[in-house]
């Protein structure tokens, strides 16, 4: 069933949106102010409750912890979540904590470890963005994706955005599974995460091949995500592409 959403305003602090992604339905930069038209821009929209933890909270007390021989990095990460999670229904107030987690998972601190030619601290950026919108994106407890808009394909995405080639792309998504791959960043990414009430699932099944990713609760059954994203992904993504024709 599709709900309705107010349209919303997102302004950072630090931060102004390319103004490319006026090129995404529903979506216009002016300024330093985004607006998201709701209507235009999902192409599923099932709920309007998103989890969170306040970024200064995870910043000060989950990115200082350490694995430890008798407790996994992801339990203390299940067990922050389960104490400091809350539910917002403003979808501006989840773009904004997700900036401050994709900006420091991006950050230009990364580029010397990287190991993916021509990476630059702009890239990094676009990263960052990308991956800021997504967390608008959604998926149940019980593996239903009930919220979907473009930036879920994050390199098609991408590539309409910022007028990337081929190559470029293709790079970015080998930085995105890098925070997969690299265990340092892998780390990261666990602590980081639990501002946005999960763990972040990448798309891809075997091999990068763009399929985005979702922010999911610990314990989503993952067959039924994986056949969800299946159903929907070729059709989206074509639509998705076609904005920058």
């Amino acid at each position: 069933m599709s709900l309705t959403l107010a349209p919303f305003t997102v302004q950072l602090p630090d931060h102004t949106f390319n103004p490319g992604w006026n090129r995404i339905p529903g979506l216009s930069v002016e300024g330093n102010l985004l607006h998201i038209h709701p209507e235009e821009y999902f192409f599923r929209l099932e709920s309007t409750r998103w989890r969170i933890i306040d970024w200064q909270t995870v910043f000060a007390r989950m990115l200082p912890m350490e694995e430890t021989s008798d407790e996994a990095l992801e339990q203390k990460a299940l067990k922050f979540i389960e104490d400091h999670v809350r539910i917002t229904h403003d979808p501006a107030e989840v773009v904004g904590v997700a900036w401050q987690v994709y900006s420091y998972l991006f950050r230009t601190e990364h580029l010397p470890t990287l190991d993916v030619p021509g990476i630059t601290a702009d890239h990094l950026k676009i990263l960052a963005e990308v991956s800021t919108l997504t967390a608008l994106n959604k998926v149940d407890a019980d593996g239903r994706i009930s919220i979907v808009g473009p930036a879920w394909f994050f390199g098609d995405t991408a590539r309409v955005v910022y007028d990337l080639d081929e190559a470029t792309v293709q790079n970015l998504d080998e930085v995105f599974h890098g925070g997969l791959f690299n265990e340092n960043r892998r780390i990261e990414s666990v602590k980081a995460h639990t501002a946005l009430g999960g763990r972040l699932v990448h798309g891809c099944q075997s091999a990068p091949s763009q399929k985005g990713g979702v922010v999911a609760p610990y314990g989503t059954p993952m067959d039924r995500f994986r056949d969800d994203l299946a159903g929907f992904r070729d059709a989206w993504i074509t639509d998705v592409r076609s904005f920058g024709a």
